[in-house]
């Protein structure tokens, strides 16, 4: 018998759809050269959107441990809150905060004049874009942890082996190549979406034994 679930198709429509439209998104994140010399337009477009999208990929990931009362499940759970909360923090003020003052600075006509104050938040080291700010430095981790805690979870409920490795390969693609736009972040959101619609389909045709309600 199948196990009862009162929202099946919507379910994998949000696990799948969230980070696959983060991981489409991360394809027009602009690369920094120089940071002065941003596409304003993009770069603030794309972290706008990525503020919401950032913490809906990370509820996707608890999908695939909905319900679930092991110890890999919670880590999952408390990886997953670390990545929402340090790399939406990081992304507003490396993304949001550096693009709006780039576009202030051009505008004013004295654009060496804001060089500095924009270096000051673009290389701080917590919140910063550059080199390795601990933010996003801690939310790349939490990140790998929670898709190797959520692979191992659904590997001991009885999937298989392609879409449980997938799903841990692909947790590690921000930290493997220190950026959320290409490849990084399409390698490890499009990972998610790509694991998550197989694993739900995979839920969804086997028993499962009585499961404690849990987000």
């Amino acid at each position: 018998m199948k196990p009862s679930d009162p929202h099946p198709v919507g379910e994998t429509i949000f696990a799948v759809g969230a980070p696959l439209a983060l991981a489409i998104l991360e394809m027009f994140h602009p690369h920094v050269h120089e940071v002065m010399d941003l596409e304003v337009g993009t770069w603030l477009a794309v972290h706008y959107a990525q503020i919401p999208l950032f913490p809906l990929s990370a509820l996707a990931m608890l999908t695939l441990v909905r319900g679930r009362a092991g110890v890999d499940a919670w880590v999952c759970r408390v990886a997953m809150f670390v990545f929402a909360t340090s790399y939406v923090a990081f992304d507003t003020a490396a993304g949001v905060v550096t693009g709006i003052l780039v576009r202030a600075a051009h505008a004013s006509g004295s654009p060496d004049v804001w060089r500095a104050p924009i270096q000051t938040v673009w290389t701080h080291p917590i919140v910063g874009g550059y080199p390795a700010p601990f933010l996003a430095v801690l939310g790349s981790i939490a990140w790998s942890v929670g898709a190797v805690a959520a692979a191992v979870s659904n590997k001991r409920a009885g999937s298989s082996w392609p879409p449980i490795i997938l799903l841990a390969i692909s947790g590690f693609g921000i930290g493997i190549f220190r950026t959320h736009a290409w490849p990084g972040g399409p390698m490890t959101f499009g990972g998610l979406a790509l694991s998550a619609g197989w694993l739900l389909r995979e839920r969804a045709r086997r028993p499962e034994s009585p499961r404690v309600n849990a987000v």
